[in-house]
C-alpha cells in the first residue's frame, strides 16, 4: 500500500544557466532505505539539500508527511541529516556531541540523559561518553553523527556520503550497522551515493539519476538484472554491450542477429520489440561462462582467444577477443580453486555460453 513519507511534485533547482535538477517528480515510501544514485554533477545531493531546506526549488513542491516545504526553514522540518565529514565538534565529548541539537528541546536533564544513553545503545557504544572527539576512530565518528541526528527523532534521515570517508573493510562494515539499524527504527532513511556497490547493499529502491534527471527508479535486483535504458545497465555495475537488430519476437522469445555473438535466443525479457527493430544485447560478465574445449554447434555460444586476466582474490577478470568485435569481452568467475587463474593463457582459443535468460535486451535509438 502507498504511503509516501516525501513527495517530489515537479521539482527544478537552477543555479544561473546550469540546471542541476529538471522536473523531478517520483514518491519515497515511509519507513524505505531509498538511495539517490549517481556519477558526480547528476543532481543527487543538490535533491537531498531541497529536501533539507539548505536549497529551494526554483519549481516545483517538496511534500514531506503531506505537508508542503517551501515556506518550512531547515530547523523547523521534521528531518535530520549526517555529512559525509560527519561535523563531531572537537571541543567536545561523545555524550555532548549527542546531545548538541536538543540544548532547546524543553528535556528536563533526567529525560535527556535517558535518550542520550538509548542512542549510545542504538549505536552499539554504551560507555563512551565521556571520551572525547580525538579518541574516537572514523567509523566510531560516524556512529556519533548518526546517534546526534536520531536523537531528535526525525521522520527522515539524510544521509549524504557518509561512508565515504572510510576504507573499504570499514565502509563494508559499516553499510551492514548501518542497515540493521534503518530496520531497527524503521524510520526512513534517504541516502546520497556515488558507489553503485553501497547502494545495492543499503537500498529498498534506488533511483539512478543522471544530468539532473531520474533515468530509474527500481529495488537493486530489478535494477542489476533487468535494467530499463542502456544508461542503467552500463552505470549499476559491469557490462557486455553488443549491436543487434531483431529477426523475430513471440510472446516466449525473441532472436536478434549480431555481428559479435551470431544468432541470440533471448527469453524472460521485458523488452516489446519488432523485427526489423535496433537493439543491444547486453551480458553481465559473471553470465558467460567461458569453455575451453569446442562445445559443437550450440545455441548462444561464441568462440574468440583469450586475452589478458586479472586476479581479484575472490573472482578473476578474463578479457576475451573476439573476431568481429574490437573491444574485448569482460567474463568474470569465481576463484573456488585457488589454480583457477594460472589454468588459461593469453591466446588459447576460449568459447563463450550464456543462458538465454541471461540476456538483457535493450532499445538502441
Amino acid at each position: 500500500m502507498s504511503d509516501p513519507i516525501i513527495s517530489f511534485q515537479g521539482v527544478s533547482k537552477r543555479f544561473g544557466q546550469v540546471t542541476a535538477v529538471d522536473n523531478t517528480s517520483f514518491d519515497i515510501q515511509r519507513g524505505e532505505f531509498f538511495s539517490l544514485l549517481g556519477p558526480s554533477g547528476c543532481g543527487k545531493t543538490t535533491l537531498l539539500r531541497m529536501v533539507a531546506g539548505f536549497e529551494v526549488p526554483s519549481a516545483g513542491e517538496i511534500m514531506i508527511d503531506d505537508q508542503p516545504m517551501s515556506a518550512t526553514p531547515p530547523n523547523h522540518r521534521p528531518v535530520n541529516m549526517v555529512f559525509q565529514n560527519y561535523a563531531i565538534f572537537p571541543h567536545l565529548n561523545v555524550r555532548n556531541n549527542i546531545a548538541f541539537g536538543m540544548r532547546k528541546a524543553g528535556l528536563t536533564r533526567a529525560e535527556l540523559d535517558k535518550r542520550i544513553d538509548e542512542a549510545l545503545e542504538l549505536i552499539k557504544l554504551p560507555g563512551y561518553g565521556s571520551r572525547g572527539a580525538e579518541e574516537l576512530s572514523g567509523g566510531q565518528r560516524q556512529r556519533v553523527a548518526l546517534a546526534r541526528a536520531l536523537i531528535k527523532q526525525p521522520k527522515v534521515l539524510l544521509l549524504d556520503e557518509p561512508l565515504g570517508a572510510l576504507d573499504k573493510k570499514l565502509r563494508e562494515q559499516m553499510q551492514i550497522e548501518l542497515r540493521q539499524l534503518q530496520q531497527q527504527i524503521g524510520i526512513t532513511f534517504l541516502f546520497v551515493t556515488h558507489d553503485q556497490e553501497e547502494a545495492l547493499t543499503l537500498s529498498d529502491r534506488i533511483a539512478v539519476m543522471s544530468e539532473g534527471a531520474v533515468m530509474e527508479i527500481a529495488s537493486p535486483g530489478q535494477l542489476y538484472e533487468s535494467p530499463g535504458s542502456p544508461f542503467v545497465a552500463d552505470f549499476i555495475g559491469s557490462m557486455n554491450f553488443f549491436e543487434g537488430e531483431i529477426l523475430s519476437s513471440t510472446d516466449s522469445a525473441i532472436t536478434v542477429q549480431t555481428s559479435a555473438l551470431g544468432t541470440v535466443s533471448v527469453t524472460n525479457s521485458d523488452a516489446h520489440m519488432t523485427a526489423g527493430q535496433k537493439a543491444w544485447v547486453a551480458i553481465r560478465p559473471e553470465k558467460m561462462q567461458p569453455v575451453f574445449s569446442n562445445p559443437g554447434e550450440r545455441a548462444n555460444t561464441t568462440s574468440g582467444s583469450m586475452g589478458p586476466s586479472a586476479y581479484l582474490g575472490d573472482r578473476s577478470h578474463f578479457y576475451v577477443q573476439l573476431p568481429e568485435r574490437d573491444d574485448p569481452v569482460l567474463v568474470a568467475l569465481q576463484n573456488l580453486e585457488r589454480s583457477m587463474a594460472k589454468l588459461h593463457k593469453p591466446n588459447q582459443p576460449v568459447w563463450l555460453q550464456w543462458a538465454s535468460d541471461a540476456v538483457v535486451l535493450l532499445p538502441r535509438d
